[in-house]
């Protein structure tokens, strides 16, 4: 189950055309709407809101809430909006009639909340993610159940719309200079502003979703609070090193031959008490899944990054 966060801007394809395309499973979303601008932003917004509305019923079955921002410059009210709709949006109870499972199986699916960070004013986006981001570190059980995302357009209409303008404003330059009526050249110009004009009317500033590798949506990892300290960081740049390891027992075995020490139970303890702190329940930047009796461990998104910018770092493994 998922709810879907949406700031509605000038943009449609983006909000809605990669949840389609990856088969996203939305069966909630909210859209904010800001009400600051001119008279014609605000109505144009609320335009592109309504239409999201109807198609994200229509083509998700999506049931939709559309909210209005008073202010979309106000960094610090829309903070603490994001933080208590994200908040209440991870405890709604879906096993009380609100698309819980009812099927007798192993209780309610647990709903993910997904902050879509593509539109709005900048700090409207940037007080949504710090807000997601905030919750992650004090809800470490549903740290997992939190997304932001990004998603690239195919294209941008404001350049074509500058374009168009450039060769309307050459065309009625060159019939003053000419005094002259060249009417097959007005009627091409009228055509394509014609359909441009139509196109941003219905499509907004931007057109499509960009398929990035094998997905429309870049999620947006999420940093740890806490420091790593050194011992960590040999966890983090061996796991880098190698990729996985298909248990702790051989990252524990793999560590002992780099710092050449003995492979003792008191060694494998102290590896696994440190991979359990850079864990999901921990700092996040590894990742472990259940393989039998083993965990298959590699190192989280937010942990390839941590190992990327720390690669060139010089380290002591004596």
């Amino acid at each position: 189950m998922q709810t879907h966060v949406v700031p509605v801007g000038f943009d449609y394809d983006r909000m809605i055309a990669p949840l389609i395309r990856d088969q996203f499973d939305v069966d909630r979303v909210i859209l904010l709407e800001g009400t600051v601008g001119s008279e014609a932003n605000v109505e144009y917004s609320r335009n592109i809101a309504r239409k999201l509305e109807q198609d994200f019923q229509n083509l998700l079955g999506a049931e939709t809430v559309r909210e209005r921002l008073t202010d979309v410059y106000d960094y610090d009210a829309a903070f603490e909006r994001a933080f208590d709709l994200i908040n209440a949006e991870l405890d709604r109870d879906d096993a009380a009639g609100d698309g819980g499972d009812d099927t007798g199986g192993d209780g309610p699916e647990e709903r993910e909340v997904w902050v879509n960070l593509c539109s709005m004013p900048r700090p409207v986006s940037f007080a949504f993610a710090t807000a997601a981001h905030s919750i992650m570190v004090e809800r470490q059980a549903d740290r997992d159940r939190i997304h932001t995302y990004y998603t690239a357009p195919e294209k941008y209409l404001e350049t074509e719309l500058a374009e168009e303008l450039r060769a309307n404003r050459d065309l009625l330059q060159e019939l003053v200079e000419d005094d002259a009526i060249d009417d097959d050249r007005i009627g091409d110009r009228l055509d394509t502003t014609t359909d441009l004009l139509a196109e941003f009317d219905e499509r907004g500033t931007t057109i499509g979703a960009k398929r990035i590798g094998d997905s429309h949506v870049i999620e947006l990892p999420v940093a740890s609070f806490q420091n790593v300290k050194p011992f960590e960081e040999l966890v983090l740049f061996t796991l880098g090193e190698h990729g996985e390891f298909a248990s702790v027992s051989e990252l524990a075995e793999t560590l002992a031959a780099d710092l050449n020490e003995e492979y003792t139970d008191s060694f494998r303890s102290k590896v696994i008490y440190n991979v359990d702190r850079l864990g999901p329940g921990g700092k996040g930047y590894i990742e472990q899944e259940e393989h039998g009796k083993s965990y298959r461990t590699t190192l989280s998104r937010i942990g390839q990054l941590w190992v990327r910018a720390h690669a060139d770092e010089d380290r002591d493994l004596a």
